[in-house]
């Protein structure tokens, strides 16, 4: 067997045993924390943290003498991902304050896990294992990195809405999602948490204020998201100008790359 057929065996396995520990053992593991620390929020982050096992494992048969820090992407600067995502989603700030009123109904703790927690684990989750796992140790482009993974995303957020209609904007709006956030993680240098405090502000803002009860939002919350996302770009493209950084991600790296990053 090669190395290649050896490796994508051992991710996809790894991937197939953590979504079906998923499914079937979230819950339970959530209720089980939720008895013992009496907290959602909590118990909302100790059920992501176990059935994450599956991916770590993983990481290491690949990689045994990587850090799980290093593969995960989070053993780089927290600070420019901060700054990054708090002046890149002011558009969403600014606009949301000024056209919706504030969420009085608001939770703590479910403010919690759709903001830091849903963030956090998802990045690490879609990001860093499913999509930069791919681009980073093979061959695999941009756009073949990331199709399985923003689509897994995309399929997880349909519990929001019923409605046919919604459903497809949903589907299509956590998908471009994915593609942003994973062009923001591969372009800042492999730095998830470029990515995740982009996530956490733009959940951040649509919960505090009233702009929709699901992603799919309106005319008015998608246009301040699409500000944010334009102005996060071109602040990168700027940098990166400036600095005579090279861009990641070309137009001959979209399928196939020569060589594996590594970053």
């Amino acid at each position: 067997m090669s190395k290649t057929i050896c490796f994508f065996s051992i991710f996809i396995l790894g991937f197939i045993i953590y979504y079906f520990f998923d499914v079937f053992y979230f819950k339970n593991i959530q209720q089980f924390s939720k008895e013992i620390f009496y907290s959602k929020a909590i118990a909302h982050m100790m059920a992501y943290t176990i059935t994450l096992i599956p991916l770590v494992i993983t990481l290491k048969v690949l990689f045994p003498t990587k850090s799980i820090l290093s593969l995960l992407s989070l053993d780089k600067s927290i600070t420019k991902g901060f700054i990054l995502a708090f002046l890149g989603t002011s558009p969403m700030l600014i606009g949301y304050g000024l056209y919706f009123k504030i969420n009085t109904a608001l939770n703590i703790e479910s403010l919690f896990i759709n903001t830091i927690s849903s963030a956090f684990f998802e990045e690490i989750i879609f990001r860093a294992f499913l999509i930069g796992t791919l681009y980073r140790f093979t061959r695999l482009g941009f756009l073949s990195s990331l199709l399985f993974g923003s689509l897994v995303f995309a399929q997880v957020h349909l519990y929001q809405s019923q409605n046919s209609m919604e459903l497809i904007e949903i589907f299509t709006i956590t998908f471009l999602g994915s593609v942003f956030f994973a062009w923001i993680y591969i372009e800042q240098g492999f730095n998830l948490w470029s990515a995740i405090f982009p996530h956490f502000f733009m959940n951040l803002y649509w919960e505090i204020f009233s702009v929709s009860e699901n992603v799919a939002g309106n005319l008015y919350g998608n246009l301040y998201k699409l500000l944010s996302i334009f102005l996060i770009i071109a602040f990168i493209v700027y940098h990166k100008r400036k600095n005579k950084i090279p861009f990641q991600i070309t137009w001959r790296m979209l399928f196939s790359k020569s060589t594996e990053v590594q970053s």
